[in-house]
């Protein structure tokens, strides 16, 4: 019994270290897509940076500016859920086969392809944000709480971006262009998930659809804690309304799943 228990554990190790060693063969590729991703956010560092001058805006100085986008950056490469793309295009084109003919459940493949893509994009991204960091002065005010608090929030941010992304990408069971979902969830994120702004600064319509909707919770929200920027009670709303998304996506996930696996499976015999 305990030797079935351990056994998909291994396995899923396994496919992590096979998985990373293909990723290593076409590093260069994925270090120019986690370069792309930072332009974004490293031009509205500037902007805002250079707009706070020796002032502030509402509150956060030129430091302060600094000190969030680059955090930005490394969450956004850390919750970023690459291998959503590849969800449909397996469906569609039938390969999801050799996926399902596994001994392992099919999940561990895009875990698999998750764990290994952070490796390998991480191995980029921080050498360049310490020296980034080193030139630009960043200022921070860190404490034990925000410190702590960063690591769960972190966690379920990447959970949510996932499993959100994943329950849009299964959409492929029924509609062929599902992968158009996932395009208007990345515009989203990049509107509602503090990069073109922190969220304290966007206007008030905007602001209100960025602290309900999912897409804040996903980037912004764990940079928010560890930067200082929410009060204990704003910390625990955020923290209650995270989960709350993160678990309606596992469970659209298991729905969806569960369902298309049944009609792919009826329309391919």
């Amino acid at each position: 019994m305990t030797r079935g228990i351990f056994t998909p554990s291994r396995g899923g190790w396994a496919l992590i270290r096979s998985t990373w060693l293909s990723w290593m063969q076409y590093r260069s590729f994925f270090f120019i897509l986690a370069f792309g991703w930072m332009i974004p956010p490293l031009i509205y560092l500037l902007v805002w940076s250079t707009a706070a001058g020796e002032g502030s805006i509402s509150g956060m100085t030129r430091g302060a500016f600094v000190a969030y986008y680059l955090i930005l950056i490394l969450v956004n490469q850390i919750t970023y859920a690459q291998t959503n793309w590849t969800v449909g295009d397996l469906i569609r084109y039938g390969q999801i086969n050799k996926v399902l003919l596994r001994p392992i459940p099919p999940l561990y493949d895009a875990l698999a392809s998750e764990f290994a893509g952070k490796v390998v994009y991480l191995v980029f991204v921080v050498p360049i944000l310490v020296i980034l960091a080193f030139v630009l002065k960043p200022e921070l005010d860190l404490t034990l709480l925000n410190a702590l608090a960063f690591i769960p929030a972190l966690i379920f941010a990447w959970a949510l971006r996932f499993f959100w992304g994943y329950w849009l990408a299964l959409l492929a069971f029924w509609a062929t262009r599902a992968d158009a979902l996932l395009a208007l969830q990345d515009s989203l994120v990049f509107l509602l998930a503090g990069q073109v702004a922190p969220i304290a600064l966007l206007p008030g319509a905007l602001k209100t659809l960025a602290v309900i909707l999912p897409f804040r919770y996903m980037v912004a929200f764990p940079v928010e804690v560890i930067t200082g920027q929410l009060t204990r009670p704003e910390m625990l709303t955020g923290f209650a309304i995270q989960v709350g998304w993160m678990v309606a996506a596992v469970i659209l996930y298991a729905l969806l799943w569960r369902y298309g696996l049944k009609r792919y499976s009826a329309v391919g015999g």
